[in-house]
């Protein structure tokens, strides 16, 4: 019996990697604050560019890595699809200052399980995150369908607005 009390003891300490990835460093750090406040999650990085996150993903695979779509060196949605390419088990979910359907899809094309409005509230984050690691996306209904019906064309889209954000301003 006392291995088994061990066990669930254990179960309910073990905590939700993330990796956070964003140029603005206050963003990162009360993100950080709130999503350690819940003690379900432990933030185990953080990354000032795309470059960082690819490698920081692959060094601790996290079970979510919260990635900005716009970041200097290379850009969210590159590194999106290097992380979901190297470490499938990890989930990204896009949190971003851009409110546009067409980000999300491309993001979604990426790779990313969800797209989220940075100016959302952070309970929203958790529940995304959640979400997410029971094998649902965090997409809205709206882009959702977007997603299903833009199937088709993702492949020239996708370069264009990868482009529009710039592999190294991005």
């Amino acid at each position: 019996m006392h291995s088994f009390l061990m066990a669930c003891a254990a179960r309910r300490v073990e905590k939700i990697t993330i990796l956070l990835a964003d140029d603005n460093a206050a963003f990162r750090q009360n993100l950080c604050v709130f999503l350690e406040l819940g003690r379900q999650f432990a933030v185990v990085g953080h990354a000032r560019n795309g470059r960082e996150a690819v490698k920081m993903a692959r060094k601790l695979r996290p079970a979510v890595v919260l990635m900005d779509v716009a970041m200097p060196v290379l850009n969210g949605l590159e590194a999106t699809k290097q992380i979901v390419s190297a470490n499938p088990a990890s989930k990204v979910l896009i949190l971003s200052g851009y409110r546009s359907d067409e980000y999300a899809v491309f993001a979604a094309a990426a790779g990313a399980v969800g797209y989220l409005e940075k100016k959302g509230s952070p309970e929203l984050v958790t529940n995304a995150i959640l979400s997410v690691l029971n094998g649902k996306r965090a997409f809205g209904p709206t882009i959702s369908r977007r997603i299903a019906g833009g199937r088709k064309s993702r492949g020239r889209g996708a370069s264009a607005l990868s482009h529009r954000l710039g592999s190294s301003v991005g």
